[in-house]
């Protein structure tokens, strides 16, 4: 327990490093778009075919965080789809999500997971 730092209703840290996700959700982004499960993720807005705003419950402190991003989904052929964030604010992340060839599509299974610190 060197260094290991518990912020009452923070977020516990070792070394001054979040050890959980700031933010993260598993949605549905196939036909009506929906949140399966998430933590400090408040709406998800649809943007067109593959493309998705995800709206913080609490603000990130600046839009230096990180982003790791995978998608599925059982009615295309290939097992090789692509999530990326491509546009970081401080309230919200937009991300795009593709089949393996490039092409914008609407994945049954999104995750997202973002770290980095709150306001």
């Amino acid at each position: 327990a060197n260094d290991l730092t518990n912020v009452s209703g923070g977020i516990p840290t070792v070394k001054s490093q979040q050890l959980i996700p700031t933010a993260w959700v598993n949605l549905n982004g196939d036909n009506t778009i929906a949140i399966n499960d998430s933590e400090n993720v408040s709406s998800l807005t649809d943007d067109g075919t593959g493309d998705y705003v995800i709206n913080f419950a609490t603000n990130m402190a600046n839009v230096n965080f990180a982003v790791a991003c995978s998608g599925s989904d059982a009615s295309f052929s290939t097992a090789n789809m692509m999530a990326n964030g491509y546009e970081y604010r401080v309230n919200y992340i937009k991300i795009g999500t593709f089949d393996h060839g490039g092409t914008a599509r609407d994945l049954g299974a999104t995750c997202v997971i973002v770290m980095g610190g709150q306001s």
